[in-house]
């Protein structure tokens, strides 16, 4: 199967989406990367998976890219008194370093890295940031804050600490477990989540060792303060816009998804831009104009990858969102603009032989009006390199067996 289509699909398997039958219904509609949540996902359901995702790429003749996206830590409360409370804008509460709280009036966190990194001011955000509270002051054991937007909190809800560096692995036990299942079985990709710092996906390159490419996900704060860094180390980038938006304000994500994407490509690294694409199409059977848009920034902007999350995994129309995020991508592709854009977008090139060369491919691919440019590689960087010019014609790159 040829699909002349550059920007790249990627497709969450879940419930929806994960018998041999719709996944070739999916890939047919315009799939290239199938991704498996592992926070979904037993080792015995990644194994079947697997299976079905090589049998299918065998049977169309085409590479069917698997991306593994570990779990990764997550911070959450305790056990509340009667289950849950509601918190009311301006009022003082008490976090306290348990797992459940003796005092009616306490907050569990059961979690002493975080006091021993929170600071005086800092911000911290409960159930996706419904509930926001700001510290006052933080002790060895507990820590005072004072409501800034109130609600209703339960047990285990999530909790998100945007300002601090929290001295957390990026990758738990379970993820270890799940990596070398992963490793093991051949996956093309892996995602790091809770990415905070370079030396998170130092550690996991370090593990990995060449057997998968590693997709760091930026999803806080503190990755954009590394973000060069962690490009430099990471083989990909996922604007991870789920959890960024939870610790970012809602307006600054925009203008941060541009910044990683041109951060991406200026390095010559693929970025896969991700989460509520498509939303509405989990239950209806068409997309928002507003959707429509979205996706198509995204291509304008120059992502490689858009994807899709629960439209496929859990959704009702789980093709049905794949065939609409293909035509916009495609549509954007032959756009009069698209061309245009891109070109404006490059970066001047680098002074070296590498850079001068690809800049010349770029300018005579566009005055011959060439049908394909071809690289001969061994580590893939030619390839990478011929793709960030972003050439007009489609890139064939040729490797030793």
């Amino acid at each position: 199967m040829r699909r002349r289509r550059k920007t790249k699909i990627v497709a969450t398997i879940g419930p929806a989406s994960s018998t041999p039958e719709k996944i070739k219904a999916l890939f047919d509609a315009g799939v290239d990367v199938f991704r498996i949540n592992m926070s979904h996902t037993s080792h015995a359901l990644l194994t079947e998976l697997h299976g079905t995702l090589r049998a299918q790429e065998a049977a169309a003749g085409r590479p069917i890219g698997i991306l593994v996206d570990l779990q990764g830590p997550k911070i959450r409360l305790g056990t509340l008194p009667g289950g849950s409370r509601i918190l009311k804008d301006g009022e003082q509460v008490r976090f306290v370093r348990k797992v459940q709280a003796d005092d009616p009036n306490d907050i569990p966190i059961p979690h002493p890295e975080v006091f021993a990194a929170m600071k005086m001011r800092h911000t911290l955000l409960i159930d996706d940031g419904k509930v926001r509270l700001r510290l006052l002051s933080v002790k060895d054991y507990y820590a005072d804050a004072m409501v800034v937007v109130g609600g209703e909190i339960k047990d285990r809800k999530g909790v998100n600490l945007p300002d601090t560096l929290l001295p957390i692995p990026a990758m738990t036990p379970k993820d270890r477990s799940d990596l070398d299942m992963a490793l093991n079985l051949g996956v093309d990709w892996v995602a790091l989540s809770f990415v905070q710092r370079v030396e998170d996906v130092a550690e996991l390159k370090k593990v990995v060792a060449g057997r998968a490419a590693v997709l760091a996900k930026i999803e806080k704060p503190k990755a954009l303060e590394s973000l060069g860094e962690i490009l430099d180390m990471a083989d990909a980038l996922m604007v991870a816009r789920g959890d960024l938006g939870v610790e970012l304000p809602l307006e600054a994500v925009p203008g941060r998804q541009k910044q990683i994407i041109r951060a991406a490509r200026k390095a010559g690294k693929p970025v896969v831009v991700a989460t509520q694409m498509l939303e509405s199409m989990i239950t209806a059977s068409v997309p928002t104009r507003a959707e429509v848009s979205d996706v198509a920034t995204a291509v304008f902007d120059g992502a490689d990858a858009v994807m899709l999350s629960a439209e496929t995994a859990s959704g009702a129309h789980p093709v049905e969102a794949v065939q609409v995020m293909d035509r916009i991508a495609t549509a954007v592709e032959g756009d009069p603009t698209f061309i245009p854009e891109m070109n404006a977008q490059r970066n001047a090139p680098e002074e070296t032989t590498a850079d001068a060369i690809m800049q010349a491919v770029h300018e005579v691919t566009h005055t011959i009006r060439a049908k394909a440019v071809v690289c001969w590689t061994k580590s893939g960087s030619t390839g990478l390199r011929a793709a960030r010019e972003r050439p007009e014609a489609p890139i064939i790159v040729l490797t030793p067996l």
